[in-house]
């Protein structure tokens, strides 16, 4: 059923794509099922799932980031207070994440994000004093790769096309995977690799889809890289396009980022002002069109096949794989899914060569890495370094050490590594080391958890994270995240102790029979926390003692 429903939304193609109808307001739901010929309960389904088109959110004034980095700052409910107290009562909302946890006690007013709000008085009424400090960017890294202000407009964007089509599109995708870039958006699986997959297709048409759905609490790089190095990611998905023969693309950008939604809409206009995009590229005559989608918010939109059922108008619920999608993607066609930072590597890496690029980094963890430090650290932003950097570095000489004391960090977002402070010298900034010692650097987002923040109260969060944004479709993920939620709540209430074999089963349960990471991912700092946090968390447990299952 699902693949009729992507056959005929793709009618109309992606300027009049299901899911911009969907979301505009007052939206009629026969009508629209009517014109792209699906049914009502295609359009309702959609419709109703999305945080940001429920009544409930339209009914708030402003916003106050409920991730866990302002979670562990500890300001929120003041932060809340006194926003309504500007407001009125009930004007104020949560939202997730907003991208500023390198500030932390975040909040969003009037269509802009904003933070630092435990630093002084927030008079969100009075416009001299919105501004907070903006990301700092360092770069800790023999080359910059994605740090690099060499490439940042439409003339240096030319100059790129131009000697990109000096070469054969072979000879471009062979420098791609002699670099050896793995995707950055957690998975890290070989680019060039899943690139070649979908040239060797066959079909008459094909996409190329950035994920711009930059959800993880914690995670800003790619909320940088949309802000402040636009033209490295339109050029990264042209560059895909060339390879494997798509002319159309869609950078999908959360919603909660309405920056980043201005600024990729305001550099890809003016790619397309300066026939940069479009048919016949600089008389080149290659083609190629990218359409900016904003998200409804749904974290379940940053796995691959939930955001290609969104673009679509679909409920956004993952799909059972295979086919992955460079088989069958976006309207079941041939498409290329990569992260925001995966495409912006590109220009670098075509700029200095592959086999360049791939002396970066360590051997099978190649190139540069963007890693977000939290508010938590002494000197918090965006940092690039080199893969398998010590993760002792980072955190000594390039964070500078953390502002209180701390016990954990959770590194690779709600579903990766939660990391004591006595493991940082077994651990470098690469995907081995980060699975050998049973962790997950993931996205590479850095959120510390202090002393005085509870563990239980943060498993609590996990859960009520994933449950909250689980798209439903399976069992495990959505009744597992849901009975967690009520397990932690109670103990924490001293209602009922938690019986460790149970938990123990029921996160085996999300591990293996979950449909994608937000299920099967969870498992891994709780087991993580239940490893190294034994002595605080056994007042909550009638017997913690045990062995979590293969979890590894």
């Amino acid at each position: 059923m699902s693949k009729n429903i992507s056959k005929l939304s793709g009618r109309k193609g992606l300027q009049e794509n299901l899911f911009s109808k969907v979301k505009l307001p007052g939206n009629d739901i026969a009508e629209t099922a009517d014109q792209y010929l699906v049914g009502k309960s295609t359009i309702y389904g959609s419709k109703t799932f999305y945080d940001f088109l429920n009544k409930q959110h339209s009914d708030k004034k402003a916003w106050v980031c409920s991730g866990s980095s302002c979670l562990c700052s500890g300001d929120q409910e003041r932060v809340t207070r006194v926003l309504e107290n500007q407001l009125g009562d009930g004007q104020v909302g949560r939202m997730t994440c907003l991208g500023r946890c390198y500030d932390a006690d975040s909040f969003q007013y009037d269509a802009r994000n904003f933070s630092g709000g435990a630093n002084g008085d927030l008079n969100i009424l009075d416009t001299s004093i919105k501004t907070s400090r903006d990301y700092e960017v360092r770069l800790v890294s023999n080359t910059a790769v994605l740090t690099d202000g060499g490439f940042h407009s439409t003339e240096t964007f030319r100059e790129a096309l131009l000697e990109l089509m000096k070469s054969s599109e072979v000879d471009v995708l062979g420098e791609i995977t002699k670099s050896g870039l793995r995707g950055r958006g957690g998975a890290g699986f070989p680019t060039g690799t899943k690139w070649d997959s979908c040239r060797r297709i066959r079909d008459e048409k094909k996409f190329v889809v950035c994920n711009g759905d930059e959800g993880d609490p914690g995670a800003f790089s790619d909320r940088y890289l949309m802000e402040e190095q636009s033209y490295r990611v339109c050029y990264g998905m042209l560059v895909a396009a060339w390879i494997v023969g798509a002319k159309e693309g869609v950078i999908y950008v959360r919603a909660e980022y309405p920056e980043s939604v201005t600024a990729m809409q305001q550099t890809v206009d003016e790619l397309k002002r300066e026939q940069l995009l479009g048919n016949n590229i600089a008389d080149t005559g290659f083609s190629f069109e990218i359409e900016i989608v904003e998200g409804a918010g749904a974290y379940v939109c940053g796995e691959e096949t939930a955001l290609i059922a969104s673009i679509e108008g679909r409920r956004p619920e993952v799909d059972v794989r295979p086919p992955f999608p460079t088989e069958e993607g976006l309207y079941k066609k041939p498409t290329v899914l990569n992260n925001v930072e995966t495409f912006a590597a590109i220009q670098r890496i075509l700029a200095i060569g592959g086999d360049s690029y791939a002396q970066l980094g360590s051997e099978s963890s190649t190139g540069t890495k963007l890693l977000s430090l939290d508010a938590g650290f002494n000197r918090p932003g965006i940092v690039e370094v080199e893969m398998g950097l010590p993760l002792r570095q980072v955190i000594d000489e390039i964070a500078m050490g953390f502002k209180q004391s701390t016990k954990a960090i959770h590194i690779g977002g709600p579903l990766g590594g939660l990391v004591p402070v006595s493991k940082i010298d077994d651990l470098s900034v690469d995907f081995e080391s980060f699975s050998e010692h049973g962790f997950l650097l993931g996205h590479a987002s850095f959120v510390c958890i202090p002393d005085s923040f509870s563990m239980m109260r943060y498993l609590e969060h996990l859960f009520e994270f994933t449950r909250d944004e689980s798209c439903g479709k399976c069992f495990p993920c959505r009744l597992g995240s849901t009975r967690g939620k009520e397990m932690f709540s109670q103990a924490l209430k001293g209602e009922k102790l938690l019986d460790r074999n149970l938990l123990d089963d029921l996160l085996t349960t999300m591990q293996h029979g979950s449909l994608c990471a937000l299920g099967g991912g969870l498992p891994l700092p709780v087991w993580n926390a239940l490893m190294y946090f034994e002595d605080e968390l056994s007042a909550y447990f009638e017997n913690i003692n045990g062995q979590p299952g293969d979890r590894l």
